[in-house]
């Protein structure tokens, strides 16, 4: 059994051998007192912060292919060229609101795909990093998404604009309606279901969160028998006393 903490009085009867038992309870100072802990909270904290950056990163260039599934399925506009320009080819066409449709469904699956990934592959970093890493990630793919899929066939539709006759019928590319980014000054502020995967990733991260049965969010070992390491809830096997 190891030796208590030098210089930190140990109150008499307390049952610090009981199974199950916190050492550290009522001592909430013991593991910063512990020569190194600052050091090693720093680094764990640096290293979380760097694992959700880099998981927001990936994220974001996920949305590259979103994008591209997104103009594959979204319909395109039907156009038709008269003497004053290019005007829709039906009074009130479905095909926008199909575009913004398809994009929230899609931006919204990606999200909660999302959550349950960085939850599953992510399990030594599970909480606040990774709710960052999702949400972060949701804005910057459904942005990348945007971008790509409303460039698959722009080009064309720009040059049909410029040369087509009166007459021609063609195609607007899938654009959206109810989203976008309003600049307030230098900073870019996405709106509308921009935000959907964002949204989907936090709310479903979230659930994950709140129905784990481990009070650490991440699996522990199971006590073996031996001194209990310090801190609550620190196994979560069934029989357990519950975390406190």
């Amino acid at each position: 059994m190891p030796a208590w903490p030098g210089g930190l009085p140990v109150p008499a009867g307390t049952p610090v051998t009981a199974p199950g038992a916190d050492p550290l309870a009522g001592y909430p100072g013991v593991v910063g007192a512990v020569p190194g802990a600052p050091v090693a909270t720093r680094r764990a904290g640096g290293r979380a912060a760097a694992v959700a950056l880099g998981a927001a990163v990936l994220l974001t260039v996920l949305g590259a292919p979103l994008g591209l599934l997104w103009a594959l399925v979204a319909p395109g506009t039907p156009v038709r060229m008269t003497d004053d320009g290019a005007v829709y080819a039906t009074p009130q066409p479905e095909q926008p609101i199909a575009a913004d449709g398809w994009f929230s469904l899609l931006g919204l699956g990606f999200g909660v795909l999302a959550a349950i990934t960085l939850w599953v592959v992510l399990r030594r970093r599970r909480g606040p990093a990774g709710l960052v890493a999702g949400v972060l990630g949701g804005l910057g793919a459904a942005v990348v998404a945007w971008q790509v899929g409303r460039r698959i066939g722009l080009g064309t539709y720009q040059r049909l604009l410029d040369t087509a006759p009166p007459g021609t019928d063609f195609t607007k590319p899938a654009d959206l309606r109810a989203g976008g980014i309003d600049w307030y000054g230098p900073l870019p502020v996405p709106h509308g279901n921009l935000l959907l995967a964002a949204f989907g990733a936090a709310v479903t991260y979230t659930l994950l969160a709140g129905w784990s049965r481990w009070p650490s969010l991440r699996p522990e070992p199971a006590w073996d028998g031996g001194w209990a390491p310090g801190g609550p809830g620190i196994s979560s096997e069934p029989g357990d006393q519950p975390a406190r």
